[in-house]
């Protein structure tokens, strides 16, 4: 795994070429599958909550996937939505309902996937419908940011998972498996360690997974900033980043919660490649 110190065009051939081969770098490898399994659905009562000032009262359906990635031997996880739990009893609080109708451990074991075979469990951040089923994962090294990690755990608030656990703190971009197939790309603003992953596929190309920078379309196309994160301008500063990221990497922009986009994929068992 490579830390990266470098602009948000991380996965250019360039980041990753030996001084030697500098003239003439190999393109970024690719992750070898890509499974979308549905990790809940949150029932919202008032979409402003998210577009402030903008739909005021209206409720609001939105869905919460989980990011599945073959790399060789390797399995990387990307969030884990809701608790399972969830699957067996919906809960309803302040902002709306949660439910699950299909569980993990569930859509894991049907494609011969045992946890214990994931490598690593890459979490956007500490929310909790984000990061409900990682105490499922015990083996699994946790990529997560530091900033996050420190504002997670802060004195007073209730643990979001175990913290006895391996677990990689990080401190900014991050190649998961050092060839620019999966890069993590720090995206703080709806949490201070809010990260967002590039994804390169050999036919699909490239997609983003956005975590909570943007909820849904329009929030994303009118630059929007959610009533609960934690900064204003590094939300702004993100959602540059990310833009710039798709355009020099002709890649595809896959918002989580955003349910007319997620309907219109595949989900496991079938796969991106």
């Amino acid at each position: 795994m490579r830390a990266l110190m470098v602009a948000p065009m991380v996965v250019l051939a360039a980041a990753f070429a030996s001084p030697a081969a500098a003239q003439t770098p190999a393109p970024a490898q690719a992750v070898e599958k890509l499974y979308i399994m549905d990790c809940g659905h949150n029932a919202a009562t008032d979409q402003s909550r998210w577009s402030p000032g903008i739909n005021v009262g209206k409720p609001l359906e939105l869905s919460d996937n989980c990011y599945l990635m073959k790399h060789g031997a390797q399995w990387l996880l990307w969030d884990t939505g809701y608790p399972d739990a969830v699957a067996d009893k919906p809960v309803t609080g302040p902002i709306g309902t949660a439910t699950r109708t299909r569980k993990l451990a569930t859509q894991l074991a049907e494609i011969g996937v045992k946890p214990d075979d994931v490598t690593f469990v890459g979490v956007s951040h500490s929310h909790g419908d984000h990061v409900g089923n990682v105490d499922m994962f015990p083996k699994s090294t946790l990529l997560i940011q530091k900033a996050e990690v420190d504002w997670a755990f802060a004195d007073g608030k209730p643990p979001p998972f175990k913290k006895d656990r391996p677990m990689k703190p990080l401190a900014g971009d991050t190649d998961v498996f050092g060839d620019g197939s999966a890069v993590i790309l720090s995206t703080p603003g709806h949490t201070p360690g809010h990260q967002s992953l590039l994804v390169h596929l050999p036919k699909t190309g490239y997609v983003v997974l956005t975590g909570d920078l943007a909820h849904f379309k329009d929030n994303w196309d009118n630059d929007r900033v959610p009533s609960m994160n934690t900064s204003a301008d590094q939300t702004h500063a993100s959602h540059a980043k990310l833009v710039k990221v798709l355009a020099d990497n002709k890649a595809q922009l896959w918002i989580n919660h955003d349910k007319p986009t997620s309907a219109g994929q595949k989900h496991s068992p079938q796969y991106y490649d």
